[in-house]
């Protein structure tokens, strides 16, 4: 909505839609992610597994991962599933507790991941250069408000 619509539209009565465009924005904003990290052959959930053991830099429990990424156990050994049968990540013991397994990055998990980020930081530069010096200070304060 261009801005004399939005102001005709606010001046009519009518009411404010900003959590609507706000909504559109980011599901514009995930598709164009999901697009870039399709271009490494990850998914967001994929790429945020492969970026916290590559931060870890030791393989990590299941339990952990699961509490990094805020999300349930059950949904974090699927995931962890699929990164197996892609050849990203591999269980292995936990030499402190033979009960236990912790999910491995593998050196093709390393090397998706790179693309992953590379992918992301081309994004990020694009975005960034969409939104000027200008509005800038207008963006930061109106995501502050959001948060």
């Amino acid at each position: 909505m261009n801005d004399s619509v939005a102001a005709r539209e606010q001046k009519a009565g009518a009411p404010d839609k900003t959590i609507f465009e706000l909504l559109h924005a980011a599901h514009t904003l995930e598709d164009r992610v999901d697009d870039a990290l399709g271009q490494a052959g990850l998914s967001m959930p994929k790429f945020a597994v492969l970026s916290e053991l590559t931060s870890a830099g030791q393989p990590l429990s299941l339990s952990e991962l699961a509490t990094r990424l805020s999300c349930v156990k059950s949904n974090m050994t699927q995931l962890i599933d699929r990164l197996e049968a892609d050849g990203l990540v591999q269980r292995v013991d936990d030499p402190s507790d033979r009960r236990a397994v912790k999910a491995a990055i593998t050196p093709t998990g390393s090397d998706r991941y790179l693309a992953g980020e590379a992918e992301m930081a081309k994004l990020h530069e694009e975005f960034a250069a969409s939104i000027g010096d200008v509005d800038r200070p207008t963006l930061a304060r109106l995501m502050s408000a959001l948060g």
